[in-house]
Parts: structure tokens; sequence; C-alpha cells
């Protein structure tokens, strides 16, 4: 069934577009007239919050998005950061939550589609994939669904678009039961003097429309992800777009080998919003007008209207402006690779956005005020108020050894192998580190000594019970991440998922949360350079967990000195760098109470970020002066967790006797912050041992030696010794009986 042309506009329909009434009279004041239905869906696609992040975007200028090293920081399809040598990283995190919890499979699939394109459509081929997923409780109706449709998404593009996922998240909560998150991030490697930009530029040239046809999938998709879930989720499916991802590598190598030929002027991903957004964003950018001609629009369905035809968001398109005398050299090119390639427009110097349909104009829309005019909200925020502290009293005991096991076994904890083993970890052939440590790790092709490290990172039980401390510590851990491999944090991506931002206790969420992003990116010189804003994430009024995803990229000068997470060798002493005078406190928050006793209480973790940038500065100098033999920072769970998967990562026990005469739970269940464990290769009685000690001290690090690694147990202060199999067997277990429906 088709939607008609000519349709009259009503309250009704204005609000079916997302527009509230306000929106519309603003639209009516800007061009004069009541508009076409195609003109209300254009308004409706570059008005909503998807794309004109109007609810968030002044709190979005507060973030550091500058550096030394960047060359692109936000407000392209992707950020650029120089790594030296004449190349360049390119990257960013975007998110598919509302197509995936639609439909799945093709949700995940075209959220890695479009993340890539974003990449290589800065002139970028692309070297990294990650993807951080939450799902509600496993007991869920529709959890195992979710989880399988979306893990074999992510992994049946990427796979077949050759590109390795190298790291991510996956992680199960309640709060995610009617709206999971699907964010997916990409990075790849361009030459510095070859990088592309979305800018129109020249008026009278041809603006081309190149890879697959347009048909009626996605119609509205990015109006739907800017809106709350209801009861009608199942209507919606039809928004959800169709992927190919063997199209999207021939497009892929038909881009690169178009930008080779200087023939590419400005070059904009179709996207959310499709044909819209790209055509608006590059005549808006260059301050050109831009003329479309729909009639030589490729589409693979009859009886298309211009309302689907400009709606559209089907996968792997492109928009490209030329330069005029290559575009016989260009045409070739796409025709060799069996992609469509149309001219379908041309630049103008009247800042209008007219679109022409069977000899009709069916759109004459201001250019500029398609977005520079998009409603910017300065709502009304409260600030969510911290939980008060535990009690020294109120810390239920258990045994230690009984508290890991099953920590390690739950489905929080547990092993991600059934995950990232169905994702092609090695294809390229680059990677040196892959899913399960703290960082995925990729060789720079053509340098023999650099690698690029990828993590991401959330907290978001400690965004909902302090969302300032919260993005601190989002940022905080993907830089220990990083750094915990070796490398320097270069520069984040965010992706931003959250609530309904007309409720101020949401609103509060997300403004404390960008507050912390940016003091924590500030001192940490890690600036954001690219990222993506996902609000509405409800269902029936019930939001999800404040999640503020941080992926973060980082450079090993040399992989020989990269660090791993698993110990290298028995007998050599384990220290805990960052260590606060009682060794482990914080239980506000904390896995142990969560997972174990069913507590969410207390408040969420400080973060000290002199402390932090000390610490890490300081454990990167032990990786790059060969002295750490195994490094892994801290994070939930606190020290019995970080020691068992150093363990079992290296199926290596470990003996921990320093810590006697301190409440054990504490100690090695509190999740204080800008910690890592590292072994050293060093004789403890000997010299250099003893000048490494002092030398953090000197820094104002605390560095004590809490054990030694060796043997096949375990052993944690007075616990009983919990054999390293036993250990990984509780770990590896319930994911792969989860997904056979041999456990809930």
């Amino acid at each position: 069934m088709t939607i008609p042309n000519d349709i009259a506009i009503t309250p009704q329909l204005v609000a079916d577009h997302g527009l509230k009434p306000d929106e519309y009279q603003k639209i009516l004041d800007l061009i004069g007239r009541e508009p076409t239905f195609t003109e209300l869906g254009i308004f409706s696609a570059m008005w909503n919050e998807h794309c004109s992040y109007k609810s968030s975007k002044r709190w979005l200028r507060t973030l550091p998005t500058q550096g030394p090293r960047i060359i692109q920081g936000p407000g392209e399809n992707a950020g650029v950061v120089d790594i030296g040598d004449g190349q360049a990283v390119v990257f960013k995190m975007e998110s598919h939550n509302h197509p995936s919890y639609i439909e799945p499979y093709q949700g995940a699939a075209t959220g890695v589609g479009g993340i890539l394109r974003d990449v290589f459509t800065m002139g970028a081929r692309p070297i990294a994939a990650m993807n951080a997923l939450r799902f509600g409780a496993p007991e869920h109706e529709k959890t195992r669904h979710l989880v399988s449709g979306v893990v074999a998404g992510v992994g049946g593009y990427g796979n077949s678009f050759g590109v390795p996922t190298v790291g991510g998240e996956v992680e199960f909560d309640p709060r995610y039961n009617g709206n999971i998150l699907v964010n997916a991030f990409a990075a790849g490697l361009a030459d510095t003097d070859k990088i592309f930009y979305s800018k129109a530029e020249g008026v009278g040239l041809p603006v081309v429309y190149l890879g697959a046809k347009t048909g009626r999938d996605g119609v509205g998709g990015a109006t739907m992800a800017s809106a709350e879930f209801g009861d009608d989720i199942e209507e919606k499916r039809p928004t959800v777009q169709v992927g190919d991802p063997f199209t999207e590598k021939r497009l892929l190598e038909a881009c690169l080998e178009l930008m080779a030929t200087g023939a590419v002027i400005a070059i904009q991903d179709m996207g959310a919003a499709g044909l819209t957004c790209s055509a608006v964003e590059m005549g808006a950018k260059g301050d050109l007008g831009i003329e479309l001609d729909l009639d030589k629009v490729p589409v693979r369905e009859e009886a298309m209207t211009p309302y689907e035809m400009m709606l559209s968001e089907s996968q792997e398109r492109m928009l490209m402006v030329l330069s005029p005398d290559k575009e016989d050299t260009a045409r070739a090119i796409f025709e060799k690779w069996e992609l469509d390639f149309a001219t379908v427009g041309r630049t103008t110097d009247d800042l209008r956005f007219r679109v022409r349909w069977h000899g009709d104009e069916v759109a004459n829309l201001p250019i500029k005020d398609l977005g520079d005019q998009a409603p910017e909200y300065d709502r009304p925020w409260v600030a969510p108020q911290p939980p008060i502290p535990l009690a020294a009293d109120d810390i239920p005991q258990m045994d230690v050894a009984d508290a890991l096991r099953q920590l390690l076994g739950n489905h929080h904890l547990s092993s991600r192998r059934w995950v990232y083993e169905q994702y092609d970890t090695l294809i390229q052939g680059n990677s040196l580190q892959t899913p399960g440590g703290d960082a995925g790790v990729v060789r720079v092709e053509g340098h023999p000594t650099k690698a690029l490290a990828f993590s991401s990172d959330v907290t978001p039980r400690y965004c909902e019970a302090d969302p300032y401390e919260g993005g601190k510590q989002a940022v905080a851990e993907c830089w220990r991440n990083l750094t915990a491999t070796g490398a320097d944090p270069l520069a984040a991506t965010d992706n931003l998922n959250f609530g309904n931002p007309e409720r101020p206790e949401i609103m509060g969420q997300l403004v404390r949360a960008i507050e912390g992003i940016g003091e924590a990116c500030r001192v940490l010189e890690f600036p954001i350079v690219s990222g993506n804003v996902s609000l509405y994430n409800e269902t029936n009024g019930r939001g999800i967990l404040p999640t503020p995803t941080i992926g973060g990229v980082g450079l090993i000068p040399d992989w020989s000195r990269m660090a791993r997470t698993g110990f290298a060798a028995e007998n050599q002493p384990i220290l805990l760098v960052g260590a606060p005078p009682a060794w482990g406190t914080h239980l506000g928050q904390s896995i142990y109470l969560r997972d174990l006793f069913g507590r969410k209480d207390g408040p969420a973790p400080l973060v000290d970020l002199i402390h932090e940038k000390k610490v890490g500065d300081f454990v990167r100098g032990l990786i790059r002066n060969g002295v750490a033999t195994a490094v892994h920072d801290l994070s939930d769970g606190g020290l019995a967790v970080g020691l068992a998967e150093m363990a079992m990562a290296s199926g290596i026990g470990a003996t921990v006797s320093q810590l006697d005469g301190y409440d054990p739970i504490p100690v090695f269940f509190g999740e204080d912050q800008g910690r890592y464990l590292v072994t050293v290769a060093l004789d403890p009685q000997g010299e250099a041992f003893h000048d490494l000690l002092n030398e953090g001290a000197a820094h104002g690090i605390f560095v004590p030696w809490i054990g030694t690694t060796g043997g096949t147990n375990l052993v944690l202060g007075s616990a009983r010794p919990v054999p390293v199999t036993e250990l990984r067997a509780a770990h590896e277990s319930w994911f792969p009986a989860y997904m056979a429906g041999t456990i809930s």
C-alpha cells in the first residue's frame, strides 16, 4: 500500500509525525504557508530528536572536542584523530536501539552497516568494530530471542563485510526489558591529507545518488527512533531497515576507488532520514541550495511517492557532489562494482531545498532553516539526589570464595565468549587482542610497530545513583582499559542513551552525566570527537537505566611492549597500583550487594580524576619500560573478580596473603576506582623491586605488593583455595546454558 501524496495536514497528522503544536506553528512561520505532505515529512525527519538533538545540543556544546591530535571533531560523519606518519584514525559510535527491539536481526545488522558507512564516507577503510549491547532480565519472555537476533545481526553484517569485531559489552537488567540498547562502533584508517567531508561546494554541480536502490523499508525510522514505545510496538516493524553487507562491501570499494580519482567534492551517507537528511546537510553546510528530481532516483518498488522516497532509510546508499568533468569516470567505477549511479540533482545558489516529482514541485523549503532553525530546548531538569552512604554495620557477610564463584557464574559477570565467538575477530589479519580482555588491539597496517586499542564502557547502575560520578566513571574506565594495554588514550566517542527528556528527572540525569563526562574528558585529556544521543528509550513510561556509553581509542607506539590481562608466568609479584590506604572500601552500588543480596543502595564510587591520571600514566610507564608483565584494571566486582579474570585468562593461580587484618568483603569486592593489578618479573627482595615501589610513592601512588602468581588455585586471604579450573567452569557455563534454554 502506498502513502497518498496529496493529503490534508491535520493536527493529528502533525502529532503522528512527532511534532508539537508550537513546532508546527514555527514551520508555518518559517515558510509562510501550510506545508505539503512531503514537506511535513521532511520537517519531521529533520526536527526529530534523533537528527536535531533539540533536547541535548545545549549541553553537548559544553563537552571538550579539541586537542593537538584532533583533525575533525563532532559535526561530521565521524571524528578524525591524527596518529602520526601521515595517518589518522576515523571513528564513531551510534545507536540502533528502537529498530533492534522491533526486529533484532535487521535492527542490529543495519546499525553495524550504518556506522561502517559513517567511517568510510570520510575516506577511511574500516579496521575495527565494537558493540555495546544491553538486554532485559534473562527470565523475561523476549530476552533470549532478542539476544539471539541481535548477536546474529551484528555478526551476520560485520563478518560478511569483512571487519573484525574486537570488543564491546553485553549486559542484562530488567530496566531494558521493553527497550534494549544496541550501540555500534566502527573505526577506520585514512591518510590525513585524504579526508572527505560533507560540505558541498560550487554551484551547478551534479548531485549523485550511489549504491543500492530505494525501497519502502525504514520510512519514518528516524521519527520512530525519537518516540517512546507503547503497546503498538509490533505496528512499527515496517520502519526497520533491511541490510545487505555484500552490497555495502562493494559500496566501500567503489567509494574508495572513486575518492582516489579526485572526483568527490562532498559525500554524505544516507543514514537516518535518508535522502532528506543527506541532501539538506550537504547543502546547508556549504551555504548552497539543493534541487532534486525524484524521477531519477533508483527505486526497487513500484509507485513510490515523494514522501516515501524522501524518508526511506533503505541501506547501502550515498549522496555525493561530484566534479562535473569526472562524472563519466565515477559512473564507470560504480557500474563496474554493479551499483546504482544516478545524477539526481544539482547544487544551486538560492539556499532552497527543492524536490520535484513527475514534473511537480512537491517541496520548496529554506535549506538552512531545516537544520539551523530546528527547535532547541532548555528543558527543565532536576538534579538527582545521591543515595545515603552505607552504614559500616550494614554490610552483609559471605564466604569470599563462595561469593566469587557465584559472581563469576551469574549472568552479569559470566564469560561473553558465546557472543564474541559468533563474530569474526581476526579478519584482515591485524588483530592483536580480541574480546575478553581490557581492550581490543589492532595493528596499524603499513607501520612496523604501531597499534590502536579500542574499548567501550559505562556502568549504568552508577549513573542512576549519581549521574555526575557515573559519567566521570564511564570515561575513566574506558581510559583505564586503553591504558592497561599500554596505549595512550587519544579521544572518545559517546552514545548517550536515556529516557524521556520531557521528564525533569530524566533530563537531570542527562545534564549531570554530560557534566561528568566533560569534566573527565578535560582532566584526562581525552576529547569527544563524535557521538550520538538516543532519547525516549522507554516503554509505557518506564525508562531504561541512564547509559552514557563511552567508546575510546588509544595509540600503542610499539605493540611488542603491549600488556595483556592474563598472568604471564608463575612466581611473579602482584601489585595493586593506585590502591587506597585501606586497600578497598567502596561497596555502594557494587556487584557484590546487587547480585548476591539483591540490594541497589549506597552511593556510586567517587572518581578522583587527578588520581586516575597520575596512576594511569605510572602504569603506562611500567608497560612501556618492559617492567609490567600483565595488567588489568579493576572495575565490576573489585579485587577478587580482577584477580580471577587474570587467573582464568592464563590458567595460572595466585595467592594473595598481604591483606590479613582487614574486613575481607570490602577489600575483595569494593569497587574503588583508579586501580590496576600489575605483575612484574622482579625479585621482591631485589633492589629494582623496591625502587619501583619507591617510585610510586614519589608520585604519591600507593603500590602495595599483595601476592604472588603460581599454582593452580586462587587463594584470597584466609578464604578456601579455589581451583582456577572451577572458576573457569563457572565463568564459561552460564551463557551457553541460557541460550540453549537449559536455564532461565
